[in-house]
């Protein structure tokens, strides 16, 4: 056989090979993240609900859907576990907490506010004759 025969089976064999290992690293990953599971995790199931874990078994997980609605789920159905900041701030609505400002944070914004003063946006009479001069193909210069 020539070579030139032979480079597309080799290639798509290579290809099928990479395909499959990046699927396998998935995969591991996965279940990485589904063995870290425990009671009381947020967890977002592959159909896009919102839980939280009460139970961890060998291949289901017991999730409360709401005060006292309770569930069994195959583990496989878990899509993501979620820190308790973004199952909070997904479900609940509750954003983090900012870090305090300090005193020289607050006097800054309160000389900023004593610094802005109203603005005029409106245009001077001037500028208005020259504006229209402009948009009726009139130019007076």
């Amino acid at each position: 056989m020539n070579l030139v025969q032979i480079l597309p089976f080799v290639l798509i064999i290579g290809v099928m090979l990479l395909m499959t290992r990046s699927a396998k690293n998935k995969q591991r990953q996965a279940t990485q993240m589904r063995d870290q599971m425990g009671p009381g995790s947020g967890i977002r199931t592959i159909g896009g609900m919102y839980a939280v874990v009460k139970e961890v078994n060998e291949d289901t997980v017991l999730l409360e859907l709401a005060d006292g609605v309770h569930a069994h789920f195959a583990k496989n159905a878990i899509a993501a576990v979620l820190d308790q900041a973004e199952y909070d701030r997904i479900v609940h609505g509750i954003e983090p907490e900012l870090e305090a400002h300090g005193a020289e944070d607050v006097e800054d914004v309160e000389k900023a506010d004593a610094a802005d003063e109203a603005v005029d946006l409106s245009k001077s009479a001037d500028e208005a004759a020259t504006e229209n001069a402009k948009t009726d193909g009139t130019d007076k210069k």
